[in-house]
């Protein structure tokens, strides 16, 4: 079965070589893990630094070697290998886990956090730990959550201050239904589309913009097309680092205690090393000429959300989990909500 499923993801080779190299040899594991990321991208750092430490405290026993820059595949493809045990851990975006999991649609709410300091205060408590734990029944053991940034609009043709600006606009998201209805929500027009056909999409007229956080948005080169970044922060959807059921009841108690904790400990490894690549990216911005604006009236935004919100969020445990979000203090001990 495993074979047949490596072959359907286009991974043969590679995968061989993910299964062997975490043979068992002498009592020593090497743990596999994959990133669609490239090799110096902060979450591919975060599970070296991870795998760094579960070296150094296991005396080489145990290990984490990680297939970075998409090696093994797409996230889907990697995610199906690892909830059968053909690999051990994964880095993956909460896209492919909404569609098994209602609870991981919850980060990705439109307008849910107020701040990064938000988000992160809200992730690292008992809310994040029920959504981590909510994945068990599907195969994983969710590990940690590591920033993706905080998303915003830009466009061909003009700053966003307002829904009204919106308006008209052929704006590119992620394939989510998500996504989609909360750009319909704005009453701009969605567009589906893979992240790699956005640059040309952009120049060629085909989309007006698209949504992503300064990094991605400077490294895509998209700002050479679409000048205007408007910092709405609508959505600040972190990403999760899983690892395989199969694996995890393999291991001993303590090892399994070792693991959980070097996956925490790499998260505030990941956020330096995240926020510096912020940083950098809007410097760069605006040396390029960008034109970054505030989103002064988030309410504006926030408001149209509700039949979003309604048709995602269904069940009492979701209803609770988002309270207890809206509840949460962010760095500056702000509570309630962005609308």
């Amino acid at each position: 079965m495993m074979t047949r499923r490596v072959v359907l993801s286009g991974a043969t080779g590679l995968a061989t070589a993910v299964l062997l190299s975490g043979c068992d040899r002498g009592g020593s594991r090497v743990l596999t893990s994959s990133d669609t990321h490239p090799s110096d991208y902060p979450t591919v750092q975060a599970v070296n630094e991870m795998g760094r430490l579960l070296e150094t405290r296991t005396g080489g026993r145990l290990r984490i070697h990680v297939y970075a820059g998409g090696q093994l595949g797409a996230e889907r493809d990697t995610l199906e290998i690892t909830t059968f045990g053909g690999l051990d851990m994964n880095r993956v975006n909460l896209a492919p886990l909404t569609a098994i999991e209602p609870m991981t649609v919850i980060p990705s709410l439109p307008f849910l956090f107020r701040s990064t300091g938000h988000m992160r205060r809200a992730l690292d408590g008992p809310v994040g730990q029920a959504i981590l734990d909510s994945l068990r029944p599907h195969g994983m053991v969710g590990l940690c959550f590591y920033d993706s940034g905080e998303r915003s609009f830009y466009n061909t043709k003009r700053p966003i201050q307002t829904p009204d600006d919106l308006k008209g606009l052929k704006i590119r998201v992620q394939n989510s239904d998500l996504f989609v209805a909360m750009i319909k929500a704005l009453g701009a027009d969605a567009t589906p589309m893979d992240v790699g056909e956005v640059y040309g999409a952009l120049v060629q007229g085909v989309i007006d913009g698209a949504e992503n956080n300064q990094p991605s948005y400077f490294t895509g080169r998209h700002f050479e097309a679409a000048p205007f970044y408007s910092l709405t922060r609508h959505v600040m959807a972190p990403e999760i680092l899983v690892m395989s059921m199969a694996r995890w009841e393999k291991l001993s108690t303590a090892d399994r205690d070792l693991v959980q904790q070097t996956a925490r400990e790499s998260v505030p490894f990941m956020r330096t090393l995240w926020d510096k690549r912020v940083e950098d990216a809007t410097a760069k911005l605006l040396a390029g000429g960008v034109k970054m604006n505030d989103v002064t009236d988030i309410a504006a935004f926030s408001g149209l959300m509700k039949p979003v919100w309604d048709r995602f969020v269904t069940t009492p445990e979701q209803k609770r989990l988002v309270a207890e979000i809206e509840a949460t203090g962010d760095d500056t001990g702000t509570e309630g909500g962005r609308g």
